[in-house]
């Protein structure tokens, strides 16, 4: 049994989820985990040194996920500062709406509801077939088959939706806790994958294609940016996107004002020392050829590990087992971020529909669980069905989707640094610490996002530039298929939000909620929210 609760014109108390359920510890959990950060490197890090089999940045992989830290950073203290001022679970819709009106605020919104069902397909295809790669190491080889099919890995993937889905309904603080042991496991192997690499490369154990490390990997600057820095850091942003999923619980949080931005901001700071370890160990030990294991090979792009694992780990008993755990982290890694990725987009549903900017029984709360029950069951469906459509079209458009789901990250994130700097316009030069965290960072993250955002979905639309298997060219309508379903994307909530400004034209007129351009003060405002029947 569900209740709807209206919202009052203005902002109100609570929206009915469990205030207080995560504390620090658990937010950084839930931030960090939400990335991947296993499955992410697996599927992205060979897109950051090489597309079309042509070197990207190579050797500079870990140069341009340094350089993707810098926007992320800039943004996380962006978040920060604006749940200072409304700890509010629309984030980025709520946010943008009181800084520059309903249409800039839906469409902010619009953009993690997008990105998160589209990311779905990913995680959801990863997922069912490591299922099937993990349980068939266990001396099960007709198992281990069967995660190449097509058939049976996306009936898999449908599960995972399914069960995360109902995690996720059942309540925050299971969802934390399950969180926790994934989380571990994956950073656990993360670890030790890169000591092994490291050591290998250095005691002079490794392969003919390795190469010792270099400081110089960590300077970009000398790549061309058009053509190669932007569209790698779009594929590098992807890696990190995730940790906003600790403001989105920010209504379930102790200390919401505090807590949620302490924890993106700490996210993002592990997540690099993650990203840079590993990255540099995977660099150093396989290369960046674009023959057998090397990430430049663009037969390994989809799964590095895959093709890293048996050459660094061997044959041995250990080397099995070893390889076993790798396959474990990516399967605890895709199984998460499933989970992690329906948190937020059921929340910024609920924010939507409380300020009636979609149906409002999307506002629904359960009264037992404390969880938004049509948010996050429709984020399950959603998924499933973006899933089943881009796997029946071609398997092919699934290799779409990071560069794409890169696009929208640019424009949300970056939209949220400029609506930071822009609430807080008034009061930026109070203080110097309000004309940095407040102004100048969060505008350079945005400027530094939008410039990859158009840089970037000009080399997407190139029709050569992704390719499938066969060497064919993947596109849509003849353009290129990552720019396609990025842009398509956006546009497809243009419509939406068209449609419904015609039926119900509360929210768009500022009624449900109103802009707040005259803010003019450093304390923080209550919440706007909406209490629970």
């Amino acid at each position: 049994m569900t209740s709807t609760v209206p919202p009052r014109s203005d902002r109100v108390e609570s929206k009915g989820l469990k205030d207080g359920a995560l504390g620090l510890i658990s937010s950084v959990v839930v931030g960090v985990s939400s990335t991947a950060p296993a499955y992410s490197l697996a599927a992205s890090l060979g897109f950051i040194v090489a597309s079309g089999g042509a070197l990207l940045s190579g050797v500079h992989a870990p140069g341009i996920v340094l350089l993707a830290f810098i926007p992320m950073y800039f943004i996380a203290v962006a978040y920060q500062e604006l749940n200072r001022a409304e700890p509010d679970c629309g984030t980025t819709f709520t946010w943008a709406t009181r800084a520059f009106g309903p249409v800039t605020g839906w469409m902010g919104g619009w953009g993690i509801i997008v990105a998160d069902v589209i990311v779905m397909a990913n995680l959801a295809a990863v997922a069912g077939s490591y299922s099937f790669t993990f349980i068939g190491g266990f001396g099960l080889p007709a198992v281990a088959d069967l995660a190449d099919s097509v058939l049976w890995s996306t009936v898999a993937g449908l599960a995972w939706i399914a069960i995360m889905t109902y995690i996720c309904y059942r309540g925050i603080e299971l969802s934390a806790r399950i969180q926790m042991v994934l989380l571990s496991i994956e950073v656990i192997v993360l670890i030790l994958f890169a000591a092994f690499a490291l050591v290998r490369v250095y005691t002079g154990t490794g392969e003919s294609y390795s190469i010792v490390p270099a400081l110089d990997w960590f300077n970009p600057f000398g790549l061309d940016f058009g053509s190669i820095i932007a569209p790698a850091l779009l594929t590098a942003i992807f890696i990190y996107w995730g940790w906003d999923t600790a403001v989105s619980v920010n209504e379930e949080t102790s200390d919401p004002g505090k807590t949620p931005g302490r924890a993106a901001v700490i996210s993002t700071i592990l997540l690099l020392v993650t990203y840079a370890l590993v990255t540099v160990a995977a660099v150093a030990f396989a290369g960046v050829d674009t023959k057998g294991i090397g990430l430049g090979n663009e037969a390994n792009a989809n799964d590095v590990f895959t093709a890293i694992g048996p050459a660094l780990f061997g044959d041995s008993v250990i080397g099995h087992i070893c390889i076993l755990f790798l396959a474990a982290s990516i399967l605890t890694s895709a199984s998460a971020s499933t989970q992690t990725t329906i948190l937020p987009t059921a929340r910024t549903t609920l924010s939507m529909a409380v300020f009636k900017a979609i149906p409002e029984q999307f506002a629904r709360i359960h009264p037992r669980f404390l969880t938004p029950t049509w948010s996050t069951i429709g984020m399950g469906l959603a998924s499933m069905a973006f899933y089943l459509i881009f796997t029946l079209i071609s398997s092919n458009l699934l290799n779409a989707l990071i560069g794409s789901i890169g696009l929208m990250i640019a424009f949300y994130y970056g939209l949220t640094g400029f609506t930071c700097v822009w609430y807080y316009r008034k009061t930026l030069t109070s203080s110097f610490r309000n004309l940095v965290m407040r102004g100048i960072f969060p505008l350079a993250g945005g400027l530094m996002l939008l410039a990859v955002f158009i840089y970037g979905t000009i080399q997407f639309a190139a029709p050569d530039w992704l390719t499938d298997d066969n060497g064919n060219n993947v596109t849509i309508f003849g353009i290129g298929a990552e720019a396609v379903v990025g842009i398509g994307g956006l546009l497809l909530g243009v419509v939406l939000m068209l449609i419904w400004w015609a039926r119900r034209p509360d929210y768009f007129l500022g009624r449900t909620l109103p802009r707040a351009s005259d803010q003019t003060t450093d304390a923080p405002a209550p919440a706007s929210q909406t209490p629970a029947a």
